[in-house]
């Protein structure tokens, strides 16, 4: 979708896409250990996604740092959307 996007519109216009993976949130807090743990083992990083780690992408993508990125799909998931 970001790419058209990208090749639709004004092309002065960044247009990218974060994908997150399983993160660390108040909803994760209330589900039992065992599929804790399934999610986990899905993630070659062995471990969720912070809030924050997720923010910093948008950050980067939001910021000047970025200029010259678009059209992307920016994957926060540890890994898991690559295997």
């Amino acid at each position: 979708m970001s790419r058209t996007l990208f090749y639709r519109y004004d092309r002065h216009i960044r247009s990218n896409v974060i994908s997150p993976g399983p993160t660390e949130t108040p909803v994760i807090d209330g589900q039992p250990a065992d599929a804790i743990a399934r999610i986990v083992s899905t993630i070659p990083m062995g471990r969720m996604g912070e809030p924050d780690e997720i923010a910093k992408a948008a950050l980067f993508l939001a910021s000047d740092d970025s200029s010259f990125v678009t059209g992307i799909e920016l994957f926060v998931d540890g890994g898991r959307g690559q295997v």
